[in-house]
């Protein structure tokens, strides 16, 4: 039986957390205020949130007319698999054609170990107790 060295799981696909980061810089060539830019960045925003139900937003070029930067993130506990989601953002974000994709970076990190068993299993039977109405004497 699989027994992961950092933390108490004993299948391998849930003994860690992958998040994937990712900042994307736009250029709206149509844009000729604020309100313009911010309507098409939340074009962008919504559709890419209905197809990947992921967390998006507009992070960053607030005042600027015609530049806009978004950030998303992804949570899963494969490492290709984030990657790949991330790779089919960044492509469905381009073939929208609502702005030019200026460039983008990405960060991937895997987080083990957050918690050890015995932080786990005292956490589970404190929620218990305060469920059940069971008090500690």
């Amino acid at each position: 039986m699989y027994k992961c060295d950092n933390c108490f799981m004993t299948d391998p696909k849930l003994c860690k957390m992958v998040i994937g980061a990712g900042i994307i810089d736009v250029y709206i060539f149509d844009s000729r205020s604020l309100k313009t830019k911010r309507g098409i960045l939340q074009k962008t925003i919504k559709r890419t949130q209905n197809r990947f139900n992921i967390s998006i937003a507009e992070v960053g070029e607030n005042d600027s007319l015609k530049r806009g930067r978004i950030g998303f993130s992804v949570v899963g506990n494969d490492r290709g698999y984030i990657n790949s989601k991330i790779d089919k953002i960044l492509n469905f974000i381009d073939s929208l054609e609502l702005a030019e994709v200026l460039g983008s970076k990405i960060e991937i990190v895997s987080v083990s170990d957050v918690m050890d068993e015995s932080d786990y299993l005292k956490d589970m039977f404190d929620r218990m107790g305060d469920y059940d109405g069971i008090q500690e004497g």
